[in-house]
C-alpha cells in the first residue's frame, strides 16, 4: 500500500469480527517486515508472544479485564522487551565478525561499549530503552499488518502479573504493551478522534 494511504488507513479497531482466524503463514511476512525495524545499537531488543489458542486468549481476555476486542480478535500479541539485550551484543555481531567484516577487537570493544553504555545509567534506564525499542518495533508490525489486510489494536489495559504467569514472561522482560489482531467489525468504527494541528506539537529552533 502507498505509504499515505497506509498511514491514513491503519486504525486502532475497537472490534473485530468474531470466527476470523490467523495462522503462522499469514503472521511470518508480517515478522519478517518487523525485523527490520531500528533498534539501539541493533540490540533488537523486542520479543513476541503470540496467543492464537482460544483457551489461553480467553485466560488473556481476563486478565485484559474483560475487554470485548480482545475477546473478538483473531490473536493478541503481547510485546515483551528485554532489559538486558545488550549483553547479547555478542551473539549478534558473531555473523558479521565470521565474515571478517568485524575483527575480534573491535567486537570485544562493541561488547565492552554497549555494557558500559547500559551498566552504568542503571536499571531504570535499561527498563525504559527497552520499552522504547519494543514500542519501534510494536509500530512497525502494525502498519506491517494493516499492509497485509489486517486490522490491529494496541492495549495497556492489562493485568501485568496475570500475563506474566500466563505466558511465564521472564524476569528480564517487560511488557511493553499488547496488541489485538484480527479482521475490524466496521460497523463498530468509531468516528477517529481529534487530532492536534501540527503546530501544536512541534517546535523549531
Amino acid at each position: 500500500m502507498e505509504f499515505k494511504k497506509l498511514i491514513e488507513a491503519r486504525r486502532s479497531a475497537n472490534n473485530f469480527l468474531p470466527d476470523v482466524q490467523i495462522t503462522q503463514e499469514d503472521l511470518k511476512p508480517i515478522f519478517e517486515d518487523v525485523k527490520l525495524t531500528p533498534s539501539a545499537f541493533n540490540l533488537q531488543h523486542t520479543e513476541y508472544v503470540v496467543v492464537m489458542d482460544e483457551e489461553m486468549k480467553e485466560q488473556v481476555h481476563v486478565a485484559a479485564y474483560g475487554q470485548y476486542k480482545v475477546q473478538t480478535a483473531a490473536a493478541v500479541l503481547i510485546v515483551l522487551a528485554d532489559r538486558y539485550a545488550y549483553r547479547q551484543t555478542e551473539r549478534l555481531n558473531q555473523g558479521i565478525r565470521d565474515l571478517g567484516i568485524l575483527k575480534d577487537y573491535e567486537l570485544e570493544e562493541r561488547v565492552h561499549v554497549n555494557s558500559e553504555f547500559y551498566e552504568t545509567r542503571g536499571e531504570q534506564f535499561m527498563k525504559e530503552d527497552a520499552i522504547r525499542n519494543a514500542s519501534l518495533s510494536a509500530m512497525t508490525f502494525m502498519l506491517a499488518a494493516k499492509n497485509r489486510g489486517w486490522d490491529t489494536c494496541p492495549l495497556i489495559g492489562f493485568d501485568q502479573n496475570e500475563i506474566r504467569k500466563l505466558l511465564n514472561v521472564p524476569g528480564t522482560h517487560e511488557i511493553a504493551l499488547m496488541i489485538a489482531i484480527g479482521k475490524e467489525k466496521e460497523s463498530s468504527r468509531r468516528l477517529r478522534g481529534y487530532r492536534k494541528p501540527v503546530g501544536e506539537f512541534v517546535s523549531y529552533y
